[in-house]
């Protein structure tokens, strides 16, 4: 018991913390909870990783919660949902808790205004890093397939406009056929 309460409260702080001093979104989320969970931790592998954030992303509400929840579940169960989603949701409800009663004194600020305008390159970097790092993840099976997929993702969505939830049933469609294709075959 002592053990699993060891775990929690490492799941708590970990989480927090990532919490606190993410910036920018459920997507830098997703480096950092690779780099604590997966590189320094050890507790999850990184093909875990790519599918809790498969999970994160398709399930509806905030990346960072979701990938909360998923990981908590994996490592301690219905406890372990509970304290993750705390530890990811306090921070950004005490800051915005704050930034919401000195809105005024924020919105005419030119220091605030400068940090976060300089925060939004940081933020995209760390955006670019991460679908780098998973893109890399991803071409390890099938890779004349998934640069296919991607690339027609891609051009579909930037040159064409087509709504991303299309893109995304339509590579859900895709997945389940060659499932029932590949499950015939064996």
């Amino acid at each position: 018991m002592k053990e699993k309460g060891n775990l929690l409260k490492e799941l708590f702080f970990s989480t927090l913390y990532l919490s606190t001093f993410t910036f920018g979104g459920g997507y830098v989320i997703v480096s950092l909870l690779k780099d604590r969970f997966v590189d320094q931790l050890h507790y999850i592998d990184e093909k875990e990783m790519l599918d809790l954030v498969a999970i994160a992303q398709v399930a509806p509400g905030a990346i960072a919660v979701n990938g909360a929840i998923v990981l908590g579940y994996k490592m301690a169960g219905i406890l372990g949902i509970i304290v993750c989603v705390l530890g990811t949701i306090i921070p950004p409800l005490v800051i915005i808790s704050i930034i919401a009663y000195f809105y005024q004194i924020f919105i005419t600020n030119k220091i605030v205004s400068a940090m976060l305008l300089g925060m939004r390159a940081g933020i995209c970097a760390i955006i670019v890093s991460v679908v780098y790092d998973m893109f890399l993840s991803v071409m390890d099976q099938n890779k004349i397939r998934n640069i296919i997929i991607v690339g027609v993702s891609f051009i579909l969505n930037y040159f064409f406009q087509i709504n991303i939830m299309y893109i995304i049933i339509a590579c859900l469609i895709f997945a389940l056929l060659e499932f029932f294709v590949r499950g015939r075959k064996i």
